[in-house]
């Protein structure tokens, strides 16, 4: 194992419960129905393709950049300074990992420059040697791009990096990049595509670690 690659949204930080809850109320104010399925289908994609994903459900003339800045707005009242909760057992993860000599980096579909501000503000960013935001990429997930920038970034062969992701979209990218797919699921259960791609499927971030230094004693 030369390197760990995270995924942000719903891997490091509780965020996607937020997301989901902030358009929820976003959609109640407008009248606009069915919007926990639409964002499901979301999950793990850049802003463009969600918006398209938007797009496709509800109509061309839904009015997407006005109702996301209006729920980035919600959102980042409750999230903004350090106030995102992180998963159980990043931070004793990230320590260990680096106490071990295994880089590390964030493959995120969001803007890099938020992920950049997000892991600062959760005093995460110095335990990360490389942050690939979804703006640095031409495709987003499902392809493999952004986890193969970051096996680049970072120096280190895909086949021997553990991708770790919670969506459907993200599994099949690190699948499809040919490094080892590990998920551990947030919003969305696991299927039987799911468990045919991930090489691990782990209840939490505490458990991928001691999947690790199982593995490191082997």
């Amino acid at each position: 194992m030369q390197a760990v690659i995270f995924d942000m949204d719903g891997v490091i930080f509780d965020s996607e419960t937020l997301v989901l809850e902030t358009w929820k109320e976003t959609a109640e104010r407008h009248g606009v129905a069915g919007v926990e399925q639409v964002c499901r289908k979301c999950l793990g994609l850049n802003a463009s393709a969600s918006k398209q994903v938007f797009l496709a459900h509800y109509g061309d003339d839904f009015p997407y950049d006005e109702y996301k800045k209006e729920m980035g707005a919600l959102f980042h009242e409750r999230a903004d300074g350090g106030r995102l909760n992180q998963k159980p057992g990043i931070r004793e993860l990230l320590i260990f990992l680096q106490d071990h000599k295994i880089r590390t980096a964030v493959a995120s579909s969001t803007k890099s420059e938020l992920v950049e501000t997000e892991l600062r503000e959760g005093g995460l960013l110095p335990l990360f040697d490389a942050v690939i935001g979804g703006d640095m990429v031409q495709k987003s997930k499902p392809e493999p791009d952004i986890f193969l920038k970051a096996c680049e970034v970072l120096a280190v062969s895909p086949k021997q990096s553990w991708v770790i992701e919670d969506s459907y979209n993200g599994i099949r990218a690190a699948s499809r990049a040919g490094a080892v797919p590990v998920m551990v699921p947030d919003l969305a259960e696991p299927t039987e595509e799911m468990r045919r791609l991930a090489t691990y499927i782990l209840p939490s971030l505490v458990e991928v670690r001691k999947e690790i230094e199982r593995l490191l004693d082997m």
